[in-house]
């Protein structure tokens, strides 16, 4: 089984301009996620997959593989998509797809072997990764999306809400009578999947959560969720920058 790695990274974030190739720790974000990947073998290939020649011309300065891709993308999905088909046109194939997003700091090599695990079942179609939610703050927090799984581990559903609503405790006591889970947006697909889902349009509980996994759901496609015991750290502000260099600080 061949699989890709694609790192999704634009230039033009809303609340930090630039991140990709902001600094920490003495190299670029982007150097970070890629650096991350490359103790995986079960990796064919890697691409930071970009809208900003800023992005490839830093890509390639430490050595990673760039490629432009276009700037009307919505989501990094649908950049993963564009880099598959240009791969499979200029001779390269792959069985799945990784979407390892530009901004996911420190993704651990067990989280992409676990990914990849789900593809030896060959009716997995998409698979992801939960971890526990360990404060009420990160649980009533719609920054972080949280999925409810079935006994399997398929995915029912994905909310920037409390899921499931504890009836008749207070929101204090739910992590004390119920595991919650959140999201980690790591994403694998199995290569004709991929291709099918980017040419889906945008669904009513998309919409309505911002979230663009319910578009898959509402589409019929599984999504095998699995269990990881750690969140990886995500860079959407330079005060999350600033976290990871404390972090990075303390670790050293």
């Amino acid at each position: 089984m061949r699989v890709l790695a694609v790192i999704p990274a634009r230039f033009a974030s809303t609340r930090f301009p630039g991140k990709p190739l902001a600094v920490l720790g003495g190299k670029p974000v982007i150097q970070w996620v890629w650096d991350s990947l490359a103790a995986v073998e079960e990796l064919a290939g890697a691409v930071v997959a970009t809208d900003d020649e800023r992005i490839v011309a830093a890509v390639q300065q430490f050595g990673g593989r760039a490629m432009m891709t276009s700037a009307e993308h919505r989501s990094g999905t649908d950049r993963c998509g564009e880099v598959l088909r240009r791969l499979e046109e200029a001779g390269e194939h792959y069985d799945v797809v990784v979407n390892v997003q530009g901004d996911e700091l420190f993704t651990r090599r067990s989280q992409i072997q676990s990914l990849i695990a789900c593809f030896a079942d060959a009716g997995t179609q998409i698979a992801t990764l939960k971890t526990a939610v360990r404060s009420s703050e990160e649980l009533l927090s719609p920054n972080n999306v949280k999925v409810i799984c079935t006994e399997g581990g398929r995915a029912v559903y994905f909310s920037r809400q409390p899921i499931p609503h504890l009836r008749g405790a207070a929101v204090e006591q739910w992590l004390e009578r119920q595991p919650y889970y959140k999201h980690i947006g790591i994403y694998a697909f199995r290569s004709e999947t991929l291709k099918e889902v980017v040419r889906l349009k945008p669904s009513p509980l998309e919409v309505s959560e911002s979230l663009e996994q319910l578009r898959w759901l509402e589409n019929g496609y599984a999504i095998q969720v699995r269990e990881t015991e750690s969140a990886n750290i995500g860079i959407d502000t330079p005060e999350d920058l600033a976290e990871a260099e404390r972090q990075l600080l303390a670790k050293s």
